[in-house]
């Protein structure tokens, strides 16, 4: 991978279950398993967007306790995975700091067709590539804001099992799965 990647997960702008816009709560596991996936598929940054202050403080005292409390003393590959979270306000802001001002290709997710996708394979080549650096865009709640799939570089097949037509996996399952299917031929 020649390419700079990292994750974002995004808990606004989101949609509920009836399309409106909304904001999500951060999940601890969320934070430890998708964190624990960036480490192991080579990524370079995880951003936690979240608009609320409290919500940002929450994750950041899980973040200092694995990362530099009794936690990073007890299991220090939990605290190598977390020193990769990023805790920022916005979309916007998480782009701009990941790609230190410079072009950044957004590329989205979701459980269900949003747009064109690119093809996994597609996205390997890329990321093989010399090119911007990728950021790999997650949603919480019913997904993704139409305003953050529409602005995106591109956007990833959903998963999808053969012979099966459940589609309900928890946002760090689907992250593992996103990152294996982008990172191994």
């Amino acid at each position: 991978m020649k390419r700079k990647l990292a994750v974002a997960l995004v808990h606004y702008p989101i949609v509920d279950a009836q399309g409106d816009i909304v904001t999500t709560a951060v999940t601890n596991l969320d934070i430890h398993d998708i964190a624990r996936s960036a480490r192991t598929f080579g990524c370079s940054d995880y951003f936690i967007v979240h608009p609320i202050e409290a919500q940002r403080a929450l994750v950041n005292r899980i973040c200092e306790h694995w990362t530099t409390g009794s936690g990073a003393r007890r299991i220090p590959d939990r605290k190598r995975a977390l020193e990769l979270v990023r805790i920022v306000s916005t979309l916007e802001e998480a782009i701009d700091r990941f790609g230190e001002g410079g072009p950044v290709e957004t590329w989205v997710t979701a459980a269900r067709d949003v747009a064109t996708p690119i093809s996994f394979e597609q996205a390997r080549e890329v990321l093989s590539q010399s090119g911007p650096p990728v950021l790999l865009i997650f949603g919480t709640g019913w997904g993704l804001a139409k305003s953050v799939i529409e602005s995106a570089t591109a956007a990833l097949p959903p998963i999808r099992i053969v012979g099966s037509d459940f589609n309900h996996l928890s946002v760090r399952a689907a992250a593992a799965i996103m990152l294996d299917r982008l990172i191994t031929p």
